[in-house]
């Protein structure tokens, strides 16, 4: 039987450790795939966008597979803490609340919410309290319905206050005139006027306060933020990541 002991050792060798047996470990990164210019699909149906590209390099970085897992942004904190993600990389602010059931990387960008009405509107806003009266939608779960929600005084002003599960289905209510004004993203509302100049405008007014944008990752997953953090940082570094945001807004965006 000693005779036999020495190829079967050798054939377990091969399979285990020389590739027959795929060890590649695999992040699930959670996004709205309907979120350009951050992540979105193109006329192919193929994801791509701003922060799909700023994922894609740091995974190639780290020596992972990837997969990219759209959800309803609404749920992501059951997502999140459920163990069906690892990350959500998809312009997510970071904000009080969302730290209770989530870490971050370090913030790399700064955004702020913005006030888009159409392009044929008249409506006269310098403030978020001009808004009084009129009816507003926001994409539910967004740092826009965060917004509108934790302020009584402005939600009660408001003719009426609207959600829908996409900024796409946001944005077609504002076309279709079931809202006056949309509230979103001042990233994702300068794509939407840049792309459709004749459908929307851009409100000149202070909404709310700036915030910050990160990485987010389960509470207890700091090896991997960590780990995403020394990457990202090296893009960073070498420019990478700023490329990739002149890229996509033309502009270097990226904290340094």
């Amino acid at each position: 039987m000693k005779k036999y002991i020495l190829p079967f050792m050798l054939m377990i060798l091969l399979l285990t450790g020389c590739g027959c047996v795929d060890k590649t470990e695999k992040l699930v990164i959670g996004i709205d795939d309907d979120f350009a210019p951050i992540s979105f699909r193109n006329e192919r149906n193929e994801l791509v966008g701003f922060e799909i590209d700023l994922a894609k390099e740091a995974c190639k970085r780290m020596g992972v597979a990837l997969e990219f897992k759209p959800i309803v942004w609404s749920n992501k904190r059951e997502e999140i803490t459920s163990g069906n993600l690892d990350m959500i990389w998809n312009g997510l602010d970071i904000t009080p609340e969302r730290k209770e059931y989530m870490i971050f990387s370090r913030p790399y960008m700064d955004d702020r919410q913005v006030a888009l009405i159409r392009a044929d509107s008249n409506l006269n806003i310098t403030s978020e309290y001009d808004m009084g009266g009129k009816i507003v939608g926001v994409q539910a779960g967004s740092s826009s319905d965060d917004f509108i929600n934790l302020d009584d005084k402005l939600k009660s002003s408001l003719a009426a206050f609207k959600t829908y599960g996409t900024l796409r289905e946001t944005l077609a209510a504002l076309t279709n005139e079931e809202i006056e004004i949309c509230i979103c993203d001042e990233l994702v509302a300068r794509y939407a006027v840049n792309s459709c100049p004749n459908q929307f405008k851009l409100v000149n007014a202070k909404i709310g306060s700036s915030t910050s944008m990160g990485i987010g990752f389960p509470k207890d997953r700091r090896d991997l933020r960590d780990r995403v953090q020394k990457v990202f940082d090296e893009m960073i570094k070498d420019g990478t990541a700023r490329r990739i945001s002149i890229e996509w807004f033309d502009a270097d965006l990226i904290r340094s």
